[in-house]
């Protein structure tokens, strides 16, 4: 099973503070211990909003919105992709994240072929995975 693990953003990442020595150390170690477990596939912090922009599709009109964005509590500071066993591995990883009080986690179990059933063809999943191959090669 495969999660993503959000980072959600607070007024400090948001305000482009960069984490301390002391945090980044914590989380290194931490993701050193997610990698040797096999548990982390990826995993990247994200600049604030106001770097960022989002797209509304409107029928055939595309609406740029440039950041920042007012909401912070439904912006996302950061991501892992980790593949667990479980739900509850996926928890109890999620559990020991050296997160700052305050901070939240969000954890979403992302989709695999088979939770498509049969709308979801050989020829479909041979076409879904052609992109993967090409990004795969291109290291």
């Amino acid at each position: 099973m495969r999660f993503m693990v959000i980072v959600k953003a607070n007024k400090e990442s948001e305000a482009g503070v960069l984490p301390t020595q002391e945090i980044i150390s914590k989380m290194m170690t931490f993701n050193e211990e997610l990698v040797k477990a096999g548990v982390m596939l990826l995993g990247e912090g994200l600049q604030p909003s106001s770097k960022g922009f989002r797209i509304k599709f409107a029928g055939t009109h595309r609406i740029v919105t440039e950041g920042p964005f007012a909401e912070t509590k439904e912006l996302i500071a950061g991501y892992w992709i980790w593949q667990t066993a479980s739900r509850e591995e996926a928890l109890e990883w999620a559990k020991r994240a050296p997160m700052e009080e305050g901070q939240e986690l969000e954890i979403r179990q992302i989709y695999e072929a088979s939770d498509f059933g049969d709308a979801f063809t050989p020829e479909l999943q041979a076409k879904e995975e052609h992109p993967r191959t090409e990004i795969a090669s291109r290291k």
